[in-house]
């Protein structure tokens, strides 16, 4: 069994029309947000092995929020196949995963985590700004998972609910 936790970046920023849409930062609703996130994950004893992280600052800043509230020391993969990326990059990068992580935590961007979870589990949900989705899959080896893979949406969690 492998779970896999699935993270849209926190709110960004569009203040700043110059800016490149990978360069955006986080917005204060987003600043604050982000670190409840990493509360719940701490709380519920979800601590990822691994990080997977869009290369999008927003996607970043999430991931940094996360990972200095839960005190995370493993590592982080920025990787710039996600972002503006598609369900099938998003799928062959976990399929590449170690086996030896269970718990790989996703940080992402919208349409492609609302595809992958509806892929993954057959739940057709929106996932709001900071929305975090906990997913058992049925697998042993991350090589495994692929379009049928069934999985189990066991929560979907957004930091407006504290």
């Amino acid at each position: 069994m492998k779970t896999l936790l699935l993270l849209r970046h926190a709110k960004s920023s569009w203040k700043q029309p110059e800016l490149n849409d990978h360069d955006r930062p986080l917005n204060k609703r987003g600043k604050r947000e982000a670190p409840k996130v990493g509360q719940y994950i701490k709380e519920n004893d979800l601590v990822p092995e691994l990080i997977l992280c869009s290369t999008a600052r927003r996607a970043r800043d999430t991931a940094q929020a996360v990972i200095d509230e839960i005190g995370y020391e493993g590592d982080i993969e920025l990787l710039s196949d996600l972002y503006l990326s598609d369900l099938a990059c998003y799928l062959d990068v976990l399929k590449r995963l170690p086996d030896d992580i269970n718990r790989v935590l996703v940080v992402g961007h919208n349409p492609d985590l609302d595809a992958l979870l509806t892929l993954l589990t057959d739940v057709s949900q929106h996932l709001s700004t900071a929305a975090l989705v906990q997913i058992d899959l049925p697998i042993t080896n991350w090589s495994e998972l692929n379009e049928a893979t069934n999985g189990r949406l066991q929560k979907l969690w957004a930091p407006r609910e504290r």
